[in-house]
C-alpha cells in the first residue's frame, strides 16, 4: 500500500497541496473550517507526516517534550491527554517522559529532549526537585518552557496552576462548618510548592476560625497511598485520632482510608476525610470521597496552548503568562 501524501489529501478535497500543507501547520491564513476539513481527511486517509524530513527542511521540529512525575497517576494521565489533544490539532507530536519523582531522572529527561531538538518543553517537577538549573539552561537556549501543577515559583516562565492555598482553605473551612474542630492534615513535602500552599490553606482556615494549630495533628510524608497509610499507622500508635482529616491529595486520602477501615473506624461517623484532586477512584470507594476537583485535562490543554503559542511567536524574550484555573469542592459521603 502506497504512503498517503499531502498531494493525495489535496486531490481528495479538490484544493491545492500548499493549502493542505499550511492547514496541517496551523497557518493563520487558513480558515478554521478548512483546517478542520484537512485534518479530518488526513485522519481518514491515515496520513502520517514525515516529522524527520520536515525538521531537516525547516531546522525546526514539531516535537513537544512532556515531563511528569508519574505517567500512571490519573491526574497526570488526564493532563497528558489534554496536552496531546491540543498538540495533535496544531500539528505537533508529544514525547512523554516520567521522572518517577526523581530529580536526577528529571534532569536526564530534560537533556534528552533538548538533544533531540524538542521545540518546547512542558514540565511538572518531581517531589525531589529543589534545583532549577536544568530548566534555566533550557530557557537560556531559547527553548520555550511551560510548567504546570508543580512549579518552581521563582522561575520566570509560563505556568498553569490552580490556587492551591485557597482551594485547601475552602476544603478545611467546609469541615469546620460541619462542626469539626480536631482536624488533622496529611501533608506532603514542604519543598514542593503545591504541598506547602495546601498546608498554608489548612493553617489559615484553622486560624480564621480561632482553632489552635495542633502540631500533633500534622503528619508530613509524600504523595502516595502508602504515605497516607503510614500516617494513620502513626496516629494509631500515638492514640491521637482526630475528628476529621484533610489529605494533601487523593492517593494519600485513599491510603488513610484503607488503614482506618482496617482498624474498624466508621467513615464519616467516627472520622471524616477530605482529599484533593478528584481522582476517578474517589467516586468508586465506599463511602465516596469528598475532594477538591482539580481540572487536570484543562491544565494540560492550557499548557499545550501556551507552549505552542510561544513556539509560533518566536519572540525573544517571550511573553510569560500564568494561567490560574478554578477548582471546586465536590461534596460526597466521606465528610
Amino acid at each position: 500500500m502506497n504512503e498517503v501524501t499531502i498531494k493525495d489529501i489535496a486531490e481528495a478535497l479538490k484544493i491545492s497541496p500548499s493549502t493542505v500543507s499550511r492547514a496541517l501547520s496551523d497557518h493563520p491564513d487558513i480558515s478554521e473550517s478548512t483546517k478542520k476539513r484537512v485534518i479530518n481527511k488526513a485522519s481518514s486517509l491515515n496520513y502520517n507526516p514525515n516529522i524527520v524530513a520536515q525538521s531537516l527542511k525547516s531546522n525546526k521540529t514539531k516535537l513537544i517534550g512532556v515531563i511528569v512525575p508519574e505517567i500512571e497517576h490519573s491526574f497526570f494521565a488526564s493532563a497528558i491527554s489534554g496536552i496531546e489533544e491540543v498538540a495533535y490539532r496544531s500539528g505537533y507530536i508529544i514525547v512523554v517522559c516520567s521522572s518517577e519523582e526523581s530529580y536526577d531522572r528529571e534532569v536526564v529527561n530534560t537533556n534528552a529532549l533538548v538533544s533531540n531538538r524538542a521545540a518546547g518543553l512542558i514540565v511538572s517537577i518531581s517531589q525531589t526537585t529543589t534545583n532549577s538549573d536544568h530548566l534555566k539552561a533550557v530557557m537560556k537556549r531559547n527553548i520555550p518552557l511551560v510548567l504546570f501543577d508543580r512549579v518552581i515559583e521563582d522561575l520566570n516562565t509560563s505556568k498553569v496552576i490552580i490556587d492551591d492555598k485557597n482551594s485547601a482553605f475552602n476544603a478545611v473551612n467546609y469541615l469546620i462548618g460541619k462542626g469539626y474542630k480536631d482536624i488533622a492534615h496529611l501533608a506532603g513535602k514542604q519543598e514542593v510548592n503545591i504541598c506547602r500552599l495546601r498546608f498554608e490553606g489548612y493553617c489559615k482556615a484553622l486560624q480564621d476560625n480561632n482553632i489552635p494549630i495542633n502540631e500533633n495533628y500534622i503528619f508530613y510524608g509524600g504523595l502516595h497511598e502508602q504515605d497516607g497509610y503510614n500516617s494513620i499507622e502513626q496516629m494509631i500508635k500515638q492514640k491521637n485520632i482526630p475528628e476529621a482529616i484533610f489529605a494533601v491529595n487523593d492517593p494519600v486520602a485513599i491510603g488513610a482510608f484503607k488503614r482506618l477501615r482496617e482498624e474498624g473506624f466508621s467513615i464519616p461517623e467516627q472520622i471524616a476525610i477530605v482529599g484533593f484532586s478528584n481522582n476517578p477512584i474517589a467516586e468508586i470507594i465506599e463511602p465516596k470521597l469528598t475532594t477538591v476537583n482539580q481540572p487536570a485535562y484543562e491544565m494540560g490543554r492550557k499548557a499545550a496552548e501556551l507552549i505552542i503559542n510561544q513556539i509560533k511567536s518566536g519572540e525573544s524574550p517571550p511573553k510569560f503568562m500564568t494561567e490560574i484555573l478554578d477548582t471546586e469542592l465536590i461534596v460526597r459521603e466521606s465528610a
